[in-house]
């Protein structure tokens, strides 16, 4: 059982006890956190409440999470995109299509059953043992660079550089129509969609700060080829923003137009360079990685119309 305390403060006076922890706690769903009320796994000021129950500035809430039931999650021999690899740290090329880690309805062939496998019991054990390793994610459909934790020594070093924002992401991608300036910044909080919890959008309610910054690479007929750097980390960030802004990502089947390129089979997205510190020798390791098959071919592609 993991326990989690917070104290309200003046900002938290009058919010609902469900939105206030959908705030504070990463990576736990909203009807997760009313589960964990229903449950009187949640109190405040040592008495349980609804859902409901509106905060008062003062008040001590206590959380107390549950640990997640081991589940078989299978090693595969699937073959990785090793781009590095020490006692510490493992870097690999995630193709498209590859989920990140188990989830309900989709415990095999992720990158998780490829790494435990490839790592054995080589893995950081932080985010449970549904994600074992993993530090920070890419959407299924997004290619890219991922560092993964063989210890919780380096997962630690590694999640305080993403939250000091240390820690360099930067992507390549195809947007709709010509960006009007050459670079730019993205400031826009990110959260849940009120009615469509799978998606992600841009609000000022039970949201997280949000910052992208843009550089457009090649004017394109129609599109935009662009580089994207992440200051945050919010999930679908960058297509996110991209679509706030009116120039969604090609192929993105989600935030893009209704008439979807299908040749990209999903967004077209890759996280091609990452730079951080390595966690324990302490020296700056950055790594790149070229754009897939499907991205090279449509920007082939572009760049003869555009002719």
């Amino acid at each position: 059982m993991n326990t989690l305390v917070f104290l309200a403060s003046e900002d938290d006076s009058n919010k609902r006890i469900d939105s206030f922890l959908s705030e504070k706690i990463d990576n736990i769903s909203r009807s997760s956190i009313s589960k964990y009320i229903a449950n009187e796994n949640v109190t405040v000021n040592d008495k349980a409440v609804s859902k409901s129950y509106r905060l008062v500035e003062g008040d001590k809430v206590i959380v107390n999470i549950e640990e997640p039931k081991p589940l078989d999650i299978v090693a595969e021999n699937i073959p990785l995109d090793i781009v590095f690899e020490d006692n510490d740290i493992l870097v690999v090329n995630k193709p498209k299509g590859m989920v990140v880690h188990p989830a309900a309805g989709n415990y095999e062939h992720t990158l998780v059953n490829a790494l435990m496998h490839h790592c054995k019991d080589s893995l950081s054990g932080i985010n449970g043992v549904l994600r074992p390793g993993i530090v920070h994610r890419i959407d299924k459909n997004t290619s890219g660079l991922l560092v993964i934790a063989k210890n919780d020594i380096a997962h630690n070093r590694l999640a305080q550089q993403i939250k000091d924002h240390s820690f360099t992401r930067e992507y390549k991608a195809i947007s709709y129509g010509n960006l009007k300036t050459e670079s730019g910044t993205i400031n826009a909080p990110i959260g849940r969609h009120k009615t469509d919890r799978k998606r992600m959008c841009v609000t000022e309610k039970n949201s997280k700060s949000a910052i992208t910054h843009y550089y457009v690479l090649q004017h394109l007929k129609g599109f935009d080829y662009i580089k994207c750097v992440l200051e945050t980390g919010r999930t679908h960030q960058i297509r996110v923003h991209m679509a706030y802004i009116g120039h969604p990502l090609a192929g993105d089947d989600v935030y893009g137009p209704k008439r979807v390129i299908t040749e990209l089979e999903g967004q077209c997205l890759h996280a091609y360079k990452l730079g951080f510190i390595h966690p324990i020798s302490g020296g700056y390791l950055e790594f790149t990685a070229e754009v897939p098959t499907t991205f090279k071919l449509f920007l082939d592609k572009l760049n003869k119309i555009s002719e």
